[in-house]
Order: structure tokens, then sequence, then C-alpha cells
């Protein structure tokens, strides 16, 4: 049987090195113009679920290859000299994703604590 970490140390150990947002502080960030958000769930939860507007797509899985100015995948929205904010459903993949980017060198990472959930929660909008 495995030792190793558990999906939810993991989850625990990057959320203790990035920032942690809540609705209210992506949305003020979102309305200055301080942030790029992205949303790292699959095209089938955001066509059941919505999703937060202007938020750039970059599924978790193709993350890395997304974020890698070398990637012949690169998105210019995710750069590593900027704000990047990283969103999921409720939060677990976006701490990850998080911690990856700062292994990357992204300096200036966080995430949405509680991810789309808690956005609605809060009562923020939604493209359906």
């Amino acid at each position: 049987m495995a030792t190793g970490k558990t999906a939810a140390s993991m989850v625990a150990d990057a959320k203790a090195g990035i920032d942690l947002l809540g609705p209210d502080q992506v949305a003020d960030e979102l309305q200055r113009g301080d942030a790029v958000l992205v949303d790292l769930r699959d095209n089938e939860e955001r066509k059941q679920n919505g999703s937060i507007p202007g938020a750039v797509h970059a599924t978790r899985g193709m993350l890395e290859f997304y974020a890698d100015p070398a990637s012949p995948y690169h998105k210019p929205e995710l750069d590593p000299d900027k704000r990047v904010i990283l969103h999921c459903a409720s939060g677990g993949r976006s701490a990850l994703a998080a911690k990856t980017l700062q292994e990357m060198g992204y300096s200036n990472v966080a995430h949405l604590e509680g991810g789309l959930n808690a956005w609605k929660e809060a009562g923020k909008p939604t493209d359906s």
C-alpha cells in the first residue's frame, strides 16, 4: 500500500503557500483590471454550471503548457509577470495549479477559495 501524500494533504500544502481570495476580493481585482482570472474546469463543467464573465479558459490538464511562454500552446493572457487568479469548481484544483504556477516562476498567483461554487453563493454574476 502506498504511503505517499493524499490529494487532501497536497491541497492543504498548496493553500499554505498561496493567496486565498474570497469572491469579493476577486471581483474587486477584476473590476480594477489588476488581474487575469483563469478557469481551470473542463468544457463540460463550464457548459453545465456556467462561467465567470471574462475568465480565460485553460483546462487543468493543459495549464503548464498554456502558462509556459516557450510552449507552442502558450496563452498570452498567462504572463508570469502579471497577477493571475485561478479558479475551479470548489478550490482544490486551483490551489494545486497556483502552486504549480509558482514553481514555473509566476510570482503573483492567487486562487478563488471555494471556486465557482463560492462565487455563485456570493451572488456574483456568471455566464450561462
